[in-house]
C-alpha cells in the first residue's frame, strides 16, 4: 500500500512541478477581487498586506466606507507603521443618509487611490470595500476600470467588498467569492473585537 501511495505522490508532484514549470511571470502587478457575502474579504486583503510587507514590498490602503469606525487592523497597522494608509470613507452608507456626501467621499477616496496606483511608488494597493461604493453606484465600474489600466506597471491592486460588477471581474487575474455558510449574527451574536473587527 505504501509504494502505491508513494507513486501516486510521485505522480502529483510531477505534475505540479511541470505545471510550474509551464507558469510565467506576467512582468506587472495584478488585481485581484474579494468579494461574495461571506465575511473574510477584508481580512484575506490584510493578510496580503503582511505577506507582501513580509517581502518588504511598499503598500498603501484606501478605505471607501469603513470611515472612522476603529478596527483591530486598522490599529495594529498603525503601531507597525510602513503603510500609507487612508480612511476616507464617513462609515456605513445608513450612517450618513446622504447620498451626495457618500458620492463626495467616494469620489475623492478614488481620485486618492489612483494618485496612489499611478505613482509607481507601490507594489500593492487595498480599495476596501470599494466594491460596495460601485454597489450604491457612488462609483462606475468604467471609471474604476479605467483607474485600474493606468495603474504603474509594478503596482498590484485588491478590491474588496461585496457585489463585484461583472466588467471588473472580467479584467481581474483572480475573483474570489467569499460565500457564508454560517454567521453568529443570525443567531443574535454581536460581532467581536478581535474576530470581526
Amino acid at each position: 500500500m505504501s509504494d502505491d501511495h508513494k507513486q501516486k505522490m510521485q505522480a502529483m508532484q510531477k505534475a505540479h512541478r511541470d505545471k510550474v514549470a509551464e507558469a510565467q511571470d506576467p512582468d506587472r502587478g495584478l488585481v485581484l477581487i474579494h468579494t461574495g457575502n461571506g465575511k473574510g474579504k477584508s481580512s484575506s486583503a490584510f493578510g496580503v498586506i503582511v505577506r507582501a510587507l513580509g517581502w518588504k514590498k511598499t503598500v498603501g490602503v484606501v478605505q471607501f466606507i469603513k470611515g472612522s469606525w476603529i478596527t483591530g487592523e486598522r490599529q495594529f497597522f498603525q503601531r507597525l507603521g510602513g503603510i500609507d494608509w487612508h480612511t476616507m470613507g464617513e462609515g456605513f452608507t445608513w450612517d450618513t443618509q446622504d447620498r451626495d456626501r457618500d458620492i463626495a467621499a467616494a469620489t475623492a477616496a478614488f481620485a486618492k487611490a489612483c494618485e496612489m496606483m499611478e505613482s509607481g511608488n507601490y507594489d500593492l494597493i487595498v480599495l476596501d470595500e470599494i466594491n460596495i461604493a460601485l454597489r450604491y453606484q457612488y462609483l462606475t465600474p468604467e471609471q474604476v476600470l479605467e483607474g485600474l489600466q493606468r495603474r504603474a506597471g509594478r503596482t498590484s491592486v485588491i478590491l474588496t467588498g461585496r457585489d463585484a460588477p461583472q466588467l471588473l471581474c472580467d479584467y481581474a487575474d483572480l475573483v474570489t467569492e467569499m460565500t457564508e455558510v454560517k454567521h453568529p449574527y443570525q443567531a443574535g451574536i454581536k460581532a467581536q473585537r478581535g474576530v470581526d473587527f
